[in-house]
């Protein structure tokens, strides 16, 4: 059993300056209105960004952890998904989706100088410390042998594939609300709901057939699925859950790209709730 990656803070750096992928993104004119630092660590970027005259609040887990409670206009995100598992590694990403204004942007730094991926014991701490490399989907705007920064827009305010105009999950609608967003699935509330707060999870690649869908992306979804049941819970504190997924015209599947429904269910909503997904076929 590997090692949990409880000591990824104390990877975070004490510097005396500004680091590389803040000041990039500073010249570049990209931190815009109101700017948050996700995993600012010990909080030098947000200083020193702050003395420039930038409307900036960073988060932490470890060393700034209230949470934020808004949307921003721009999120930096440096250094972070390095020394993080996969999994916590979608987390993040989701998170940052989240808290990303509908026509907002992040920008994500990665280092680009790992050799060893995987547990080793820290220095000065002597504490099984985690690192790997990671790519991710995102447009690039800087690389070198040190760093490469992405610049995130959320799914459904960009044209994907405009070869697939009539899939709806292809392309979708920049007014429908995004829940949340991984390297490979999104959430957006149901466009025609039965109940207050059905949202679908959907794989970002164009698969019919759920059974057809990789393992990874299988995962991807159920991962999200989770995640977003936490977001509806808070949001809507229905006292159950229903999740389907509709594969094949015979199984009323009426658009041809995967998508799993998370339908909240409330006390009293229907007179008799007993069957549940039984009661799909009549008697």
């Amino acid at each position: 059993m590997s090692p949990s990656n409880s000591f990824n803070h104390l990877t975070a750096k004490e510097r005396d300056s500004i680091s590389f992928p803040a000041r990039h993104v500073l010249n570049k004119g990209l931190l815009i209105r109101e700017v948050l630092d996700f995993g600012c660590g010990f909080g030098k970027d947000v200083e020193v960004l702050k003395e420039k005259g930038i409307d900036i609040v960073g988060y932490d887990r470890h060393y700034f952890p209230s949470y934020p409670q808004k949307q921003f206009d721009t999120i930096i995100c440096f250094y972070v998904l390095n020394v993080l598992m996969q999994e916590e590694q979608t987390r993040v990403l989701m998170e940052i989706s989240q808290l990303l204004k509908p026509t907002g942007k992040a920008y994500f730094a990665v280092r680009r100088d790992i050799t060893f991926e995987g547990f080793r014991t820290h220095k000065i701490h002597q504490k099984p410390t985690y690192q790997c490399n990671v790519i991710l989907p995102f447009f690039s705007i800087f690389r070198n042998e040190n760093c490469e920064i992405y610049e995130y827009r959320p799914y459904n305010q960009k044209n994907i594939d405009p070869k697939a105009d009539s899939c709806p999950f292809c392309n979708p609608s920049p007014d429908r609300t995004l829940l949340a967003e991984s390297a490979t699935a999104f959430s957006m509330l149901d466009k025609f709901p039965v109940s207050k707060g059905q949202a679908l999870i959907i794989p970002k690649r164009h698969v019919d057939n759920y059974f057809d869908l990789s393992f990874r992306e299988q995962s991807a979804c159920i991962f999200m699925l989770n995640y977003v049941k936490e977001i509806l819970q808070k949001k809507y504190e229905p006292d159950g859950f229903n999740i389907g997924i509709n594969i094949g015209k015979s199984a009323s599947q009426t658009v041809d790209h995967v998508h799993i429904h998370l339908i909240p269910r409330y006390v009293g909503d229907v007179d008799n709730p007993e069957g549940g997904v039984r009661g799909v076929i009549p008697k």
